[in-house]
């Protein structure tokens, strides 16, 4: 089995900063790209940010120059520093990884259970 578990979530003020984190344990041989997304109340899930394991980064236009996606692919862990918040910010945010299986070398599609982000004053 496969874990994401995300952490880092939380209630804070227009633009300030949080940083998220999602470790991913278990029967992994290796990690493809791992992303963000969110889903904010009433709305579809969509991309936030996403990492290659070369380290090439994809964003969505509204986080651009804002949130910073990185990864520790020694410890399975991805990162999501994101800055200048705002309330449209707001939103469960989910890791996702394309892991590789031991063995089989199964691309196993896998998914946190979600942090969530608030901004307000």
């Amino acid at each position: 089995q496969v874990r994401l578990v995300e952490s880092g979530g939380g209630l804070v003020q227009p633009g300030g900063s949080l940083r998220l984190s999602c470790a991913a344990s278990g029967n992994i041989f290796s990690i493809n790209t791992m992303g963000w997304y969110r889903q904010a109340p009433g709305k579809q899930r969509e991309l936030v940010a996403t990492i290659t394991s070369g380290g090439s980064t994809n964003y969505a236009d509204s986080v651009k120059g804002r949130f910073t996606i990185s990864r520790d692919s020694a410890k399975n862990i991805l990162y999501l520093q994101m800055n200048s918040l705002a309330p449209e910010d707001t939103a469960v945010y989910y890791c996702n990884a394309l892991v590789v299986a031991p063995t089989t070398y199964a691309l196993l599609d896998k998914w946190g259970q979600g942090t969530l982000v608030t901004v307000s004053s």
